[in-house]
């Protein structure tokens, strides 16, 4: 387990108290996945269930789970939106979270229907200092 010092929280994402992060890329596309903390904490990932691309899905609704040699986790929308995309690629290459939970490891992107959600979410200081108590 990582320090928290040593955790990887990159300035541009903005992160969820339940661990998953949400990056805009521009005004039609967030993309989401669970950050350093959540994958360092489940530890080896082994499956990664995912949803449909075309569901339309609420703020803090669970869309799928990430599954790890310790648990099961469910993983929830950050901000309301309907899926455009899937990362596949996890479905040979589950470990892709645990490698690189914000390039290749990235869940699902999303149009998003409400943009002015990403303000309810936390930056890196506010979510550390959640997590140290």
């Amino acid at each position: 387990m990582k320090e928290i010092s040593d955790l990887d929280l990159p300035e541009e994402i903005k992160y969820t108290q339940d661990h998953e992060w949400a990056k805009q890329s521009d005004n039609s596309t967030v993309t989401i996945g669970i950050n350093d903390y959540a994958q360092d904490q489940l530890g080896e990932i082994v499956f990664v269930e995912l949803p449909e691309v075309g569901k339309t899905l609420s703020q803090k609704e669970e869309f799928g789970t990430v599954e790890s040699v310790k648990a099961v986790s469910e993983i929830y929308m950050p901000i309301s939106g309907q899926v455009t995309a899937v990362n596949s690629a996890l479905e040979d290459a589950p470990e892709l979270v645990n490698q690189s939970c914000y390039d290749n490891g990235w869940l699902i992107k999303v149009t998003p229907s409400d943009l002015s959600q990403m303000d309810d979410l936390l930056d890196k200081t506010a979510y550390l200092d959640m997590l140290k108590g």
